[in-house]
């Protein structure tokens, strides 16, 4: 299996990686400055990882939308429109498989927040203009913390599932464009 990572934006190394490894005095910020300031949030201020802190903030109805790609093949593309693949439906168990991917985000990523979702919603679309599956996904809450890690992990774990179900049929399926509403993560899977 080879992955291949998209470029970082260009001032990623200048913001996150520093050759000065004292500790600073953490800040005081209101909720707009810490919401708006750049920086890497789940480093402590000594630079070991740290679960955010969000017990000063205000609850609030939080949506993300994350989307990604899973180009079949033509060959695959039509097992999958007849309901031929081996394993079953594809689409119907890769929505199953994204919903509860998202329920399980806080377990399969170590520092997201545990957080009740009010809703997901992974829709699995065929695409016949390049043989593939556009698998668009939302989660929403209403809590402390943003959903985005939910919406990303329902999309990758809904892309991950059309994958392996589709990969007796071929080893040529990539999952690709991985993003939320924000831009790009800029995540490639050459699988």
């Amino acid at each position: 299996m080879e992955s291949v990572f998209g470029e970082p934006p260009s001032n990623y190394l200048a913001n996150s990686v520093s050759n000065d490894h004292t500790a600073q005095e953490p800040q005081t910020l209101s909720r707009n400055e810490s919401e708006s300031s750049i920086g890497l949030t789940h480093v402590g201020k000594t630079g070991e990882a740290q679960m955010v802190d969000v017990s000063f903030k205000g609850s609030s109805k939080r949506t993300a939308i994350a989307s990604c790609k899973v180009i079949l093949g033509k060959k695959v593309y039509d097992l999958v429109l007849a309901n031929q693949i081996a394993k079953g439906d594809v689409l119907s168990v890769a929505k199953i498989a994204g919903i509860s991917g998202a329920k399980y985000t806080s377990t399969l990523i170590p520092l997201c927040h545990n957080i009740p979702l009010n809703h997901v919603r992974v829709d699995l679309t065929l695409n016949p203009e390049d043989w593939s599956v556009d698998i668009e996904g939302e989660a929403s809450s209403t809590g402390k913390t943003g959903v985005e890690m939910e919406a990303m992990t329902a999309v990758s774990v809904a892309g991950l599932t059309v994958y392996d179900m589709c990969k007796a049929a071929s080893k040529d399926i990539r999952i690709t464009d991985a993003s939320h509403k924000q831009g790009k993560a800029a995540l490639f899977l050459v699988i």
